[in-house]
């Protein structure tokens, strides 16, 4: 039979373990003061008269310019 020793306690293990337990405190202590955020309403646009959407300006043709091979 193969008997396996308990690891011994060594002083990286021992500073690792008590990080991890002061980190695990912090945020139980952190955590019943977060309140749940609100819901984000946008305000939606009024559609424009004239269907909007895309349009065909000086721009878009100084980059349809540039794309021409």
């Amino acid at each position: 039979m193969n008997e396996s020793k308990p690891a011994a306690l060594s002083r990286r293990r021992l500073f690792a373990g008590g990080g991890t337990a002061g980190a695990l405190a912090a945020v139980a202590v952190a955590l019943p003061l977060a309140r749940p955020a609100e819901p984000v309403v946008a305000a939606a646009k009024p559609a424009p008269d004239k269907g909007g959407g895309y349009q065909l300006t000086q721009h878009v043709l100084d980059y349809y310019q540039t794309t021409r091979v």
